[in-house]
């Protein structure tokens, strides 16, 4: 089996993303690999009902800011809890598109992330990132489900 190195984590700060990180730790510490921990501000390409206004610069920036402090705080619990080499990313776009450019920009051996395991109508509308980012990946993607 391959020797994992670099290890990305999407996070979205949900169960399950933790659940994905944990099984990150595990995976790096057998392989001694490093682990980033990536958040995606999604930039939101929805309808829009009448009258809504778009969040101007200075609102998308102070939304950065604090996503990058839970990003921070995220990686501060992990290695409490016994992550090491841990690094953090913070991107803004479409998540599915940015974990995989990401992933191929930053050479990660594997992407470890977790699903919300959406069905039916609900996958129908909110669709899912992992899905997407199994498809395009140019690395292996283990998808972590939260347990019941």
């Amino acid at each position: 089996m391959k020797a994992f190195k670099k290890i990305l984590v999407p996070v979205d700060f949900s169960a399950c993303s933790n659940e994905a990180m944990q099984t990150a730790v595990d995976l790096a510490g057998r392989y001694d690999a490093t682990i980033c921990l990536l958040h995606v501000h999604d930039v939101g390409a929805h309808a829009l009902p009448v009258g809504y206004q778009l969040p101007n610069p200075g609102q998308i920036e102070h939304v950065m800011a604090s996503h990058g402090e839970q990003l921070e705080r995220t990686r501060k619990e992990l290695e409490a809890s016994g992550g090491r080499n841990l690094s953090t990313q913070l991107l803004r776009g479409v998540p599915a598109s940015e974990i995989v450019a990401f992933a191929k920009e930053s050479a990660a051996d594997l992407i470890v992330m977790g699903t919300h395991g959406r069905t039916g109508l609900e996958h129908v509308i909110v669709g899912s990132v992992a899905e997407r980012v199994v498809r395009r990946a140019s690395c292996p993607v283990l998808v972590v489900r939260t347990p019941a």
